[in-house]
């Protein structure tokens, strides 16, 4: 007769290899006897590890990111030519479809990056995640020394290639605190916010010496979002939000282009700003568009392939077409959180909800400023505005989440609730 071995903390057993029976906590219990080395017909196969990654994957946030990869294939052909054109000089001139045939190319790479990490399990996602995190960190010390100025802001490290090291940082900055956060599990007197904190600090003071302050405020709000989720006690957030609200009046009064940026959003500009010139380009395709290649404003709207995208899908397909978009991204954000909710591992629901607010953040905050409701930032639309590091980044990003999020659909797992995390130290 089998032996049972008495339930674990979950509440729940399964039956393992011999009759015997296993106590699991989310995953299942190691097995006692020899495993499989690789070779032999007790190992897996590719396919199927092919077919457990696809039952434990997130297909329904998968597919809503190929989607908007898929809008934003359409979308940057749309707004290649009058990048092109603008781009274009006497010596050179740029074919119309420049950008978009250079964006295929990053999308192929981006997808090929997003299943790799997707296939990761979770340990391996966090480690990658960590280590990333890690090097562009290092690799912002070294942007003020010998990185390369465009457009008056220095980002980039040329290394035969360009390197924009904070978009590589979003990869995994969510990951990196979440880990940290989640010592709390092992000792609970170990003063993790207080470490994110001073991470936040240090990084922030590296993005403005750029100057970068679009990308601070998108790192301060996934941090914030996350020491909230963790347990914090939501009077000592306020707290560090008001050192925030004293960095965003300390950069106003030294950073010049910030100020004339909020200026402009609270006071109004001139009929030739780059926001301007975005809401008429919006407005002026109505509810249905002119039609693909048939707008006209978009001709005059600088970044129209990266920064305000958004305004030539307003203008080309229509308003409908932009709504569409949004709900795209609110769908995909309300899946994250809502696979998170049968979670029990407080790493990866934090690491979950970072990189959601971070990447809903940045979407939103994009869309806004083509709606002249929020100050330029020089942000790109996700997964639909040209980019090539920035692609990358993305898609990796993408796949880490889905690998984190995996999970075996016939374990029932007890939920994670923000009641029973209390209050971190």
């Amino acid at each position: 007769m089998a032996s049972i071995a008495p339930e674990g903390p979950q509440g729940f057993t399964i039956p393992m290899a011999g009759g015997h029976r296993g106590a699991v906590s989310g995953h299942f219990a190691p097995a006692t006897g020899p495993q499989p080395t690789g070779k032999g017909p007790g190992a897996r196969t590719r396919r199927q590890r092919l077919a457990v990654w696809w039952q434990e994957i997130d297909r329904f946030a998968l597919y809503i990111v190929l989607i908007l990869m898929g809008i934003g294939a359409v979308a940057v052909a749309a707004g290649s030519p009058a990048s092109a054109r603008r781009l274009s000089t006497s010596a050179e001139r740029l074919p119309d479809l420049y950008f978009f045939f250079l964006h295929m190319r990053w999308q192929l790479v981006g997808i090929v990056a997003l299943l790799w990490a997707s296939s990761l399990d979770k340990d391996a996602a966090r480690r990658f995640g960590i280590l990333i995190a890690g090097i562009m960190f290092a690799a912002l010390f070294l942007v003020p020394v010998v990185g390369s100025e465009v457009n008056g802001a220095k980002r980039w490290l040329r290394l035969g290639f360009s390197l924009q090291p904070s978009e590589f940082l979003k990869v995994g900055w969510p990951i990196l605190l979440a880990w940290i956060l989640s010592w709390r599990a092992r000792d609970p007197h170990i003063p993790v916010v207080g470490i994110c904190a001073a991470l936040m600090v240090v990084l922030g003071g590296l993005l403005m010496l750029q100057p970068d302050f679009g990308s601070t405020m998108l790192f301060s709000g996934s941090f914030a979002v996350m020491v909230l989720l963790s347990g914090f006690d939501w009077r000592r957030l306020a707290a560090l939000g008001g050192v925030g609200v004293v960095g965003i009046v300390i950069m106003y009064f030294t950073y010049d282009n910030g100020r004339n940026r909020i200026d402009n959003f609270l006071f109004g500009g001139t009929a030739y700003d780059q926001v301007d010139l975005a809401e008429r380009t919006l407005l002026n395709g109505g509810w249905t568009g002119q039609g693909f290649w048939m707008g006209v404003r978009k001709m005059s709207l600088p970044e129209a392939h990266t920064d305000y995208i958004f305004s030539v899908i307003g203008e080309e397909f229509g308003l409908l077409a932009c709504m569409v978009i949004v709900a795209l991204y609110i769908a995909f954000l309300v899946r994250v959180l809502m696979r998170t909710i049968d979670e029990e591992d407080l790493f990866s629901v934090l690491a979950a909800a970072g990189i959601a607010a971070q990447f809903g953040g940045q979407a939103f905050i994009n869309i806004l400023v083509n709606l002249q409701l929020f100050p330029s930032k020089g942000m790109t639309l996700p997964l639909i505005s040209y980019g090539g590091s920035s692609t990358i980044a993305l898609c990796l990003t993408m796949g880490l989440l889905l690998a984190i999020t995996r999970r075996n659909p016939f374990i029932q797992r007890e939920r994670f609730t923000l009641r029973t995390n209390g209050e971190l130290s």
